[in-house]
């Protein structure tokens, strides 16, 4: 049973919700979270908007806010279902003695997938807050993450040049960001200042989300453009978010950009030689004083 057939639109004009429309609300707000976990507050927000469980103002987004924690709490709902990825710890490493080490080095040991791989795969992402909804999908298959937070400063577009200027394959860049002038804007930069700081590489650069495609034909909830945006002239009078798409979809995205430069079957055969050489480590782990 799809989402939208559980969960009928049941929109209110009340400023109060009753108790059956909370119940509505929360087990919407759950079948939601349970088929595309894990998701960022925000992103279930705009599948709550496709599916007409709360309307699509500032005031639905704190009503999703104030459920999810509510759910949360109330153990209706597991705390790692909902992610905040903008937030996070620094600290260094450590261990008990040398065999710990050992034994972690074994434990997080990988092969480099793309050593004889005909091209080298980044994957660029405009906002930090959906970084950990990505990174499973690029840490399987060894491919960098690389989070501009909006528009990317000289230092890490220079530093990323660099590397690129390094590598004697093709470079294929793929970019996911917001379909708004500021978006593609940010795009267009990323593109222009890598080809001028890596002059003799080889440069693929393609947007994977959001396109105008994707839009119409996952009819995403959109918003108006911003006319104060400088960018916005000739833009057209609709922007959507990158949060908006699904976020099973936009792993999918991310994974099949990369299957493209590493097939299935070649994965396999690194996965395997990858998990002989994880044995060979434990061995000599196992034997070591």
């Amino acid at each position: 049973m799809s989402i939208s057939s559980a969960y009928p639109a049941c929109l209110t004009k009340r400023n109060r919700a009753t108790k059956s429309e909370m119940q509505f609300r929360f087990a919407g707000l759950r079948g939601i979270v349970e088929a595309m976990r894990p998701m960022t507050v925000r992103q279930v927000f705009y599948q709550a908007t496709v599916h007409r469980i709360v309307e699509k103002t500032e005031q639905g987004y704190d009503k999703v806010q104030i459920a999810l924690a509510n759910m949360r709490r109330a153990g209706a709902m597991p705390y790692d279902w909902i992610v905040d990825f903008t937030r996070w710890q620094r600290k260094p490493r450590t261990f008990r003695d040398v065999n710990h080490a050992l034994q972690e080095t074994s434990r997080l040991y990988r092969k480099d997938l793309w050593a004889s791989a005909g091209s080298y795969v980044e994957i660029w992402l405009e906002k930090d807050a959906l970084s950990g909804l990505i990174m499973p999908v690029t840490a399987k298959y060894d491919v960098p993450l690389m989070v501009t937070r909006g528009y990317a400063s000289l230092s890490f577009l220079s530093e990323a040049a660099e590397y690129m200027e390094a590598e004697d394959r093709p470079v294929f860049v793929y970019l996911a960001c917001d379909f708004d002038p500021s978006g593609v804007n940010a795009g267009e930069k990323i593109e222009l200042t890598l080809r001028e700081l890596a002059p003799t590489a080889e440069i693929h650069f393609e947007r994977i989300a959001v396109t105008p495609e994707q839009i119409t034909a996952w009819n995403l909830p959109s918003r108006p453009t911003k006319k104060s945006d400088s960018r916005a002239k000739g833009f057209g009078d609709i922007s959507v978010e990158l949060d908006a798409i699904n976020p099973n979809s936009l792993r999918d995205l991310v994974g099949e950009a990369i299957k493209r430069h590493l097939p299935p079957h070649e994965y396999r055969v690194l996965m395997a030689a990858e998990e002989s050489e994880r044995q060979a480590i434990n061995a000599f782990v196992r034997g070591a004083p």
